[in-house]
């Protein structure tokens, strides 16, 4: 099995609802997200994905969250948390890629590449995951 990882990172506002404690407040963060690409089989190039389609599929995502207010996204129903900003990450680098024809969305036993977990780090020791395995 073969991985490959890419990093981007954003910086928005955020406060989260239905929370007893600091964090319900409005505050920010400097995010680094790592999007994990596994697969069995490499291309005639010998890669398993480009790391530069990887990386402008990230930041694209990432690009339209970069300072802004989270709770004003409605996609997060007005409760940004870690866990929702993964799963946002992880529809929207598969839906970049696909617009350049790049398919890396999850089928059972595919052996080619795909995009297994989106990591959201708010700070250096808090992270969310959103995987397929």
């Amino acid at each position: 099995m073969f991985e490959v990882r890419v990093t981007a990172d954003f910086a928005a506002a955020h406060f989260l609802r239905d929370y007893n404690g600091k964090c319900e407040n409005l505050h920010g963060h400097n995010y680094k997200v790592y999007a994990h690409v596994r697969g069995e089989v490499l291309n005639e190039g010998g890669m398993l994905l480009d790391f530069t389609a990887l990386k402008g599929a990230l930041r694209a995502v990432c690009g339209k969250l970069d300072h802004t207010n989270l709770n004003d996204l409605e996609v997060f129903d007005n409760n940004p948390s870690a866990e929702r900003i993964a799963k946002y990450i992880y529809d929207g680098v598969v839906a970049e890629l696909s617009k350049g024809g790049v398919d890396i969305s999850f089928k059972p036993g595919k052996k080619e590449a795909v995009l297994f977990a989106v990591d959201v780090f708010e700070t250096e020791t808090s992270r969310a995951r959103y995987c397929i395995d």
